[in-house]
């Protein structure tokens, strides 16, 4: 298909011009490349490795969650010059979708990661600019299963401040970045909460909540939003989809 054909459909099912997002993201098309596509990479991060990895499986676009445009007015120097050379050079796309790729119901971070964990989402929390990004659901487990669960499910080991009740009822995730969002977690009546990282306080703020923060890495968590998207576009078009994986560990 065309690439302006496979930009537009994005935009339009992932909403780009709907779902608000941080200042510095810009979601979309962030550089162009060849009139036709037949191959595309999915990663999380528009790194130099998974440019270089794609620039080796020979694909015609990559689209990923974190894209090479932040909002910096930066000189094309050092690793932006080289991330751009390895697309432009190979005539290779690039598209970028930020929260709106974390708030779809279909290939959504956090929706995608609840079903995977065999959980249903039945409500929203953690609102950016009055939309909704986290979701909530159900559950009847114990902590040691549902850590278990994710370990399984990500191939991670998490990080778990266990300051909840052992048994599991009510779950939320909000993949990535999301320990911010612990007293939203709270106001939802949410008891376990999973998400990909934390700072330093988000501890104590989990103690003496009541809450069971389950940490299972930035990377790992949004891995799953990127893969759906990929499999939706290789069904829908007869393209053909990779993901490229560069864990970072965080």
């Amino acid at each position: 298909m065309r690439s302006k054909d496979l930009t537009n459909y994005l935009d339009e099912y992932l909403r780009i011009g709907e779902v608000p997002d941080y200042k510095a993201a810009y979601n979309g098309l962030q550089v162009e490349g060849v009139g036709d596509i037949t191959s595309i990479a999915v990663a999380v991060d528009a790194c130099l490795s998974t440019i270089n990895s794609a620039v080796e499986a020979g694909v015609d676009m990559i689209v990923v969650h974190h894209g090479l445009f932040w909002g910096a007015n930066a000189p094309i120097c050092g690793i932006y010059y080289r991330r751009l050379a390895a697309l432009l050079k190979n005539d290779i796309g690039l598209y970028s979708c930020h929260l709106p790729l974390d708030v779809h119901p279909e290939v959504g971070n956090n929706h995608v990661l609840a079903r995977k964990l065999g959980l249903t989402p039945d409500g929203t929390f953690a609102e950016f600019e009055g939309t909704p990004i986290g979701v909530t659901a159900d559950a009847d487990t114990s902590l040691s299963r549902f850590v278990q669960n994710v370990r399984d499910v990500l191939n991670v080991e998490p990080k778990v401040i266990a300051c909840g009740p052992a048994a599991v009822r009510r779950v939320g995730i909000l993949t990535g970045g999301g320990g911010s969002a612990i007293e939203a977690a709270v106001l939802a009546g949410i008891d376990t909460f999973l998400t990909g990282e934390g700072n330093h306080h988000t501890y104590f703020e989990a103690e003496e909540r009541g809450i069971n923060i389950v940490y299972a890495g930035h990377y790992a968590t949004e891995t799953v939003g990127v893969r759906a998207l990929g499999d939706h576009l290789a069904e829908r078009f007869g393209l053909n989809a990779q993901f490229i994986d560069h864990p970072t560990g965080l």
